[in-house]
């Protein structure tokens, strides 16, 4: 498959008189995903209960679904765990610690909400102290850093900046606070879909993510990857059946692996057309996926030139944050032209470019401009 062919049987790419550069929010589905997720919906509606069983039919798209999880992230199976989004697989995290009042948190001043909001209740509920490390263009200061989480708990920062597009060096990241007993929670849903991930190598005790954006899955199919170790500290706050080892046992235990941080019964079908999607990603090629989106975010930061650029001059994703008068005016405005960006809390325009964009859709964006 190529990026055309895909673009193709994407109609929210596709339509005529529409530019969509805001994958980076959310991306449409391809046709394929789409009905992967609606034909498995109608089977579990209407063939399961007279065939398999509806159960073992939404057990067996779940176990499917983290094969596939654990395939695009290079992890084992058993570390991962399904959820609704990043921000659901954080507050899972963050709610099966044991906090004790004094433990401090440390965020970046680059978090997406899902990194900021979990940490401002626990702050509520348990006396923690959050620290946020200030940041200079999308970049930490490595010196910073390392006195931010010198006694801290935990850490919590984006692989991938939806700020600035910038891609953090995440393994020296971890290094440096493992060194000192600290954990590392990483977001990194900016970066399925539009780059191969090796999560083993970045030794991360924790990552969130979710299919929505540049995987172009459906909503509502995130995923959690969990360390062994990490993993046996964690105390559940809640529990079901997907929770544990033997359901209808006397006495519960947790699952062994990262499914201990389930719960119970939820649509099955947005996991099937999560793994149809990291399917179809697979089919083009990250090699593939990523020459193009270099193309044509160069093509694009030339044309904004670098007065107006924010993000690095040099490729490092699909994510081109400019400067403009009035951010929300002027996406206001792009908008009634048929063109989807959108406007960031820094002040400025953030466009996301996917390998299915085309030179076109750049260039309108820039004549827009």
């Amino acid at each position: 498959m190529t990026p055309e062919e895909l673009r193709a049987e994407t109609p929210g790419f596709d339509d005529e008189g529409t530019v969509y550069l805001n994958t980076g929010a959310s991306g449409p589905s391809p046709r394929r995903v789409v009905e992967a997720a609606t034909d498995f919906l109608a089977h579990h509606e209407y063939d399961s209960p007279r065939g398999e069983g509806m159960y073992a039919a939404a057990d067996r798209a779940y176990a499917e679904a983290r094969e596939a999880v654990a395939g695009l992230l290079n992890v084992e199976e058993e570390s991962i765990a399904l959820t609704q989004s990043t921000t659901d697989g954080i507050n899972r995290v963050a709610s099966a610690i044991d906090w004790e009042p004094g433990d401090v948190v440390v965020r970046t001043d680059l978090e997406h909400s899902a990194g900021i909001l979990p940490w401002q209740r626990l702050a509520d509920l348990h006396d923690l102290e959050v620290r946020v490390l200030e940041t200079e263009s999308g970049r930490i200061d490595p010196d910073a850093y390392a006195e931010a989480v010198s006694d801290a708990r935990l850490v919590c920062f984006s692989a991938l900046t939806w700020t600035h597009g910038t891609r953090l060096p995440v393994r020296e990241l971890v290094d440096v606070a493992h060194d000192v007993g600290t954990r590392v929670l990483v977001d990194a849903v900016q970066l399925p879909g539009q780059a191969e991930m090796n999560v083993t190598g970045w030794n991360a005790d924790a990552v969130a993510a979710a299919g929505h954006k540049w995987l172009l899955g459906p909503w509502g199919a995130g995923f959690l990857h969990v360390s062994e170790d990490f993993l046996a500290e964690l105390e559940p706050r809640s529990v079901g059946y997907r929770s544990v080892a033997e359901p209808d046992a006397d006495v519960y235990e947790f699952h062994p692996g990262a499914r201990r941080l389930e719960i119970g019964t939820t649509n099955p079908a947005p996991y099937v057309g999560l793994r149809e999607a990291i399917g179809t990603m697979d089919a083009i090629g990250y090699g593939a996926i990523e020459s193009r989106i270099e193309e044509l975010t160069d093509r694009l930061k030339e044309g904004l030139g670098e007065e107006r650029l924010l993000s690095p001059r040099e490729y490092e994703s699909g994510l081109v944050t400019f400067a403009v008068e009035d951010p929300e005016t002027t996406v206001e405005r792009l908008g009634d032209e048929g063109i989807r960006v959108r406007s960031l809390p820094t002040g400025a325009v953030r466009a996301s470019v996917h390998a299915v964009n085309t030179e076109a859709d750049v260039d309108a964006l820039l004549e827009a401009l």
